[in-house]
């Protein structure tokens, strides 16, 4: 009777270490995706040092306090365009307004609904 108490218990253990391991893996592959991301960020903000001008980088960074999610598609936008040829490096300020109403305009067009 003595070793089913024992048993019960080696079984509750070895659940228990099981349950520690899963959480353990979990939380190693939660902390290399943030690494990633925070990877792909930094080269992202790299890349658009290279292709903004001061002035346009700092509009960028105001757009993103009050909009990120339309700082990230003017951003990728940006990249492409850049990366692509078919804008003149650096983008000043007045050439990112003209991009980001392009952006902007778009984005309203895939959220707006018809009842």
């Amino acid at each position: 009777m003595a070793e089913e108490g024992f048993d019960q218990l080696s079984n509750e253990e070895q659940e228990l270490e099981e349950l520690r391991r899963k959480k353990l893996e979990e939380m190693q592959k939660r902390a290399e995706l943030e690494r990633q991301a925070q990877i792909a960020a930094a080269q992202r903000r790299v890349a658009l040092k290279k292709i903004l001008t001061p002035a346009a980088l700092a509009r960028l960074d105001n757009i993103k306090v009050v909009r990120p999610e339309l700082a990230e598609a003017l951003e990728q936008q940006l990249i492409a365009l850049a990366s692509s040829g078919r804008v003149k490096i650096p983008i000043d300020e007045d050439t990112l307004k003209e991009i980001l109403s392009a952006v902007y305009s778009q984005m309203r067009k895939e959220y707006r609904f018809r009842l």
